[in-house]
């Protein structure tokens, strides 16, 4: 009971997280978003006959005054007597989360920025920013290839004054199967003229991505990337982290924290180079939700090599309100589940589990990003 009441009662850090939508849901544009296909749903199926879609009408249902395990048809029938803005603030406040660090770089327009999340929450929000997404901004406005390098430069002094994290998407624009060594800047510069004579738009060339993983480093702000599980725009087995190795001994001398996001199912490799690296932490973010009643199991692989002080929480939640509030709840049952166990078996004592829980839930991410 010590243990379930604490992470009851722990106020969570969600260290990578997205604004909820903004515009109302009908039912496809509802289950379009709790998946990570980006393919349209079939005729022929439902994407609530999931792990995630069942766990939306076990936690989720009771919140709109409906049973537990309540039909999707039923489900989304109560949903539809709200708007967004109130189907919000009910499922982010039930959240108990305290900090809400979000990545604004994906699809912005569709979803609440970073006040707008805080006014609807009631929780503290600080930005992540996105590499890709600035140097693309960069190249949008200028208009000549060595004004680019500079002009990236002060785009980041400028948005990461007040950010507490970066974050790469090299896994989706190329895989982690890069060479690992910092590319000089004649490099950078024949891959910029090359880029810029195709257009510049959506930034993929290794020696770009490359350079901005240098760059974001050099900041000294901690550096998320996208490892593992997501949609069908990456190749799933160019994203296990084993082949960031080289590319992590050569930043190490930094001293720039590298945050695995997600990770499944890579987890375990994770686990591994949290547990070899001093500056490599990791989250099971997004994998929590998707994985549903199976989460206590997949949470459990990723304690097994990782010390305890480079675990980290998040949601990965983008869109439907509910995604927020079922990250955080699986979650508490998944680290209840597992920890306890180990009380109940006597290989830990209540307090350790209640410390671990802590350390995991929230305070590793406000020591890593050096919140108040």
């Amino acid at each position: 009971m010590l243990l379930a009441d604490h992470l009851a009662n722990l106020p969570l850090v969600d260290h990578h997280v997205h604004g909820v939508a903004k515009g109302p849901l009908d039912r496809a544009g509802f289950e379009q978003l709790i998946t990570e296909s980006d393919r349209p749903v079939p005729a022929w199926m439902s994407t609530f006959d999931s792990q995630l879609g069942f766990a939306i009408r076990q936690h989720c249902a009771p919140l709109l005054g409906l049973a537990p395990h309540a039909s999707a048809d039923d489900y989304l029938a109560a949903r539809a007597q709200h708007d967004e803005a109130s189907l919000s603030r009910l499922f982010l406040s039930a959240a108990g989360v305290s900090d809400y660090l979000v990545d604004t770089g994906y699809l912005g327009d569709a979803v609440t920025g970073v006040d707008e999340l805080a006014k609807l929450s009631g929780a503290r929000t600080h930005e992540v920013v996105r590499l890709e997404s600035e140097l693309e901004y960069v190249a949008a406005h200028e208009s000549t290839v060595a004004a680019v390098p500079d002009a990236l430069a002060r785009r980041l002094e400028e948005r990461t004054a007040d950010a507490v994290g970066l974050k790469s998407i090299v896994a989706y624009r190329h895989g982690f199967d890069f060479d690992p060594a910092e590319p000089t800047a004649a490099e950078v510069a024949t891959a910029l003229e090359r880029w810029y004579a195709d257009g510049p738009a959506r930034v993929s060339d290794p020696v770009l991505l490359r350079w901005l993983l240098w760059t974001g480093a050099r900041r000294g702000l901690p550096l998320q990337l996208h490892v593992g599980f997501g949609d069908p725009d990456l190749n799933l087995h160019k994203t296990t982290p084993l082949l960031l190795t080289e590319w992590l001994r050569l930043v190490e001398p930094l001293g720039t924290q590298v945050v695995l996001l997600h990770c499944y199912p890579f987890h375990r490799q994770a686990g591994y180079l949290a547990h070899a690296f001093p500056h490599v932490s990791f989250d099971l973010g997004l994998t929590t939700m998707y994985v549903g009643a199976r989460a206590a199991a997949v949470l459990a692989e990723g304690l097994e090599l990782a010390p305890y002080a480079k675990l980290l929480y998040s949601s990965d939640a983008w869109g439907p309100a509910e995604l927020h509030f079922l990250g955080a709840t699986l979650w508490r049952r998944a680290v209840a589940s597992v920890l306890g166990g180990f009380v109940d078996q006597g290989d830990w004592s209540a307090e350790d589990a209640v410390r671990v829980a802590a350390l995991w839930g929230r305070d590793n991410a406000r020591r890593l990003y050096q919140l108040d």
